[in-house]
């Protein structure tokens, strides 16, 4: 056996042990999943082929084009969330006294549990607590507004909450980039005259444009697969107003037990962020490249 043949079986041995959990927790359950879709499948009677029946269902069902739709808006908050972090990583990308306690502050909502981030804005947004009572008092409205008990408010108030827990995670990425832009880079275009602004966009901006990347293809997916914060702050009220695809998926399955129909949104939706991540992956090449 030659040594690169030797150092591949090697290779392989050590991959086998997390190449069998994933054979056995993502890739055959998505398989299975997929196939359950065009199924009647059910515990309690036997299970027959149904093709494109669930699909159908769906898709002509209200509340799942409603919960698509949802999670399509979601998206508007990806370019709030990477711009918001980019500033972040700048602004505590300094070495002013006790700036990891800024950093540490900022990180502190990717670290919360989302049982306490959702009694924490119940709170907030309840319609006699504390943002209410501030926008009272500074009389920026004349009465409380149900910020998650109307209709028309509530996807906006839960987008928000996903927006406040995605800046920190992005904020470390992005600031684990600036640190790794050479400041030799810097200095000569300070020496060449650039200001601050043009240090930023000719330089900062396309060392990051990789990061960017990858950071706008997670937010993108993240946003997509909407779920714990819809369930923790509305469970898809009011009038059915907050749910997305991903709920959907997951009340049609675990709480109406119509399992295929759930499997049936919750392939669509992978398909889905297939497709955008794909998209993303095409069209936010580096220009050079």
């Amino acid at each position: 056996m030659s040594a690169f043949r030797r150092h591949n079986v090697i290779a392989y041995v050590f991959l086998a042990p997390a190449l069998l959990l994933l054979a056995l927790f993502s890739f055959w359950p998505v398989l299975y999943g997929s196939y359950l879709s065009f199924t009647d499948f059910s515990l309690v009677r036997t299970t027959h082929w149904v093709g494109w029946d669930n699909y159908r269902y769906i898709f002509g069902n209200a509340m799942f084009v409603s919960g698509l739709k949802n999670s399509l808006l979601f998206l508007s908050i990806v370019p709030f969330i990477q711009i918001g972090a980019i500033v972040l990583a700048t602004l505590v990308n300094t070495q002013l006294p006790a700036i990891c306690w800024f950093r540490a502050a900022y990180y502190v909502p990717v670290v919360t549990t989302v049982a306490v981030v959702g009694i924490m804005w119940g709170f907030m947004f309840h319609d006699q607590g504390a943002l209410n009572y501030v926008l009272l008092k500074l009389h920026a409205i004349n009465q409380p507004l149900g910020w998650l008990s109307d209709d028309s408010l509530a996807i906006f108030s839960i987008m928000f909450v996903s927006l406040w827990r995605g800046l920190g995670w992005y904020m470390v990425m992005y600031l684990a980039a600036l640190q790794s832009i050479p400041a030799e880079m810097q200095e000569a275009a300070v020496l060449d005259g650039a200001n601050r602004w043009q240090r930023f966009w000719k330089i900062t901006v396309p060392m990051l444009f990789p990061t960017i990347m990858v950071c706008t293809i997670m937010s993108v997916l993240a946003a997509l697969k909407a779920y714990q914060e819809v369930d923790v702050l509305t469970q898809g009220g009011p009038m059915n107003s907050t749910f997305t695809a991903l709920y959907y998926a997951y009340d049609q399955g675990l709480k109406h037990l119509k399992l295929p129909r759930g499997l049936a949104a919750s392939f669509v939706m992978s398909l889905s962020c297939i497709a955008i991540a794909l998209a993303c992956l095409r069209y936010l090449k580096p220009r050079h490249r």
